[in-house]
């Protein structure tokens, strides 16, 4: 805000009148959050909203831990983000796909050749896509709470599995395939997968504050996990989920993902083709769209384009979106699971797009 100021200062009323507007469509967008807050019975939420070539809001509601009564920091508290690591992770893909070391259309024991060969071939590109067959949770898995050292190491839970489907032929949600790119960009690159992640996309976007949520170190900023029971928030049980690491486990505040989205706005970080091969929804060998590219999920609003990810977590709800042609990106995240959104997200992105 203190740039909207100067500017206005220096060039009138016209630009004054946009802060003024500015300025009322945060009071508006404070009073729906809190809203949301006070009526889901939030412990704590961070939100932050980037427009036009700057983050115009940020702030947080409510509590990193209760007990000790912590305010929830959007520029430090982390939390646990789940599936829109995701989304990081794709970018991993993307920084390969541009030097031409990772082609989405190699099948995986190219890139992994310990992964066992399935009734049929699979792709990176089907993997990355959820179209592949590769199974999801089972029973207690998303409670686990042993801790997986390497990335090979997550991929014993599931490799032995058969494929559920052929290849192509349906859109089946998969964490675990996941954890198999994570092995894909190990294999790609020669480096360690997450060494990769900090020294290829969050050091280079200035992501500070992400990080993998190893249990057996301690965190600056983590926020208190909670689960809803008997309309209370409990702390949530323990797991670990350095199982799946690539599709879920890393934790972040939303300043940094607000930097993340930021960075695929233009092309400086990654070029046009690698942000159209990322995020164009793979089609199904039927012809139907999966809404869902290689780590970035479609989504319409108002008949424009938006695209990002939700992730779900023991003790975390987040959303992230960004929109190309506004150039805006939205990132909340909430330190308890099972948070139903009631298109927040929709209603803040036309409070501030003026479409309310």
């Amino acid at each position: 805000m203190r740039k909207l100021i100067l500017i206005a200062v220096l060039l009138g009323a016209p630009v004054v009148l946009n802060a003024q507007s500015l300025q009322q469509n945060i009071a508006k967008a404070e009073a729906l959050v809190e809203s949301f807050v006070e009526d889901k019975s939030l412990p704590g939420m961070a939100v932050s909203i980037y427009l036009g070539d700057e983050m115009i809001w940020s702030e947080g509601f409510g509590y990193a831990d209760i007990e000790t009564q912590t305010p929830v920091d959007p520029a430090l508290t982390k939390f646990r983000i789940g599936s829109v690591s995701k989304t990081l992770t794709a970018a991993a893909m993307g920084d390969l796909m541009k030097k031409d070391r990772l082609d989405p259309d190699t099948i995986v024991q190219t890139y992994v050749p310990n992964f066992p060969k399935k009734d049929y071939d699979i792709t990176v590109r089907q993997v990355a896509g959820h179209i592949a067959g590769i199974r999801h949770y089972r029973g207690t898995e998303f409670m686990s709470t042993k801790l997986f050292s390497t990335v090979d190491e997550g991929l014993t839970i599931f490799a032995d599995d058969p494929l559920l489907f052929e290849p192509g032929t349906q859109y089946s949600y998969s964490s675990y395939g996941w954890n198999l790119i994570s092995a894909v960009i190990e294999g790609a690159s020669e480096e360690e997968f997450l060494g990769y992640m900090k020294d290829h996309v969050f050091d280079p976007l200035e992501m500070n504050n992400t990080v993998p949520e190893w249990t057996n170190q301690e965190i600056p900023n983590l926020t208190t996990f909670y689960v809803p029971v008997g309309g209370d928030n409990l702390v949530a049980p323990y797991v670990d989920n350095s199982y799946k690491w690539a599709g879920g486990g890393f934790v972040g505040t939303t300043e940094d993902l607000i930097r993340f989205g930021a960075a695929y706005l233009d092309y400086d970080y990654q070029p046009e083709r690698v942000h159209n091969d990322l995020m164009t929804p793979l089609t199904l060998t039927n012809g139907e769209s999966t809404n869902y590219g290689m780590g970035w999920s479609n989504l319409s609003h108002n008949g424009e384009r938006w695209v990002g990810h939700s992730g779900g977590s023991v003790g975390g709800s987040t959303m992230f979106l960004i929109n190309k042609e506004h150039n805006m990106v939205i990132a909340y995240t909430i330190n308890r699971s099972s948070v139903g959104f009631d298109d927040l997200h929709w209603k803040l992105v036309d409070i501030f797009l003026g479409e309310e």
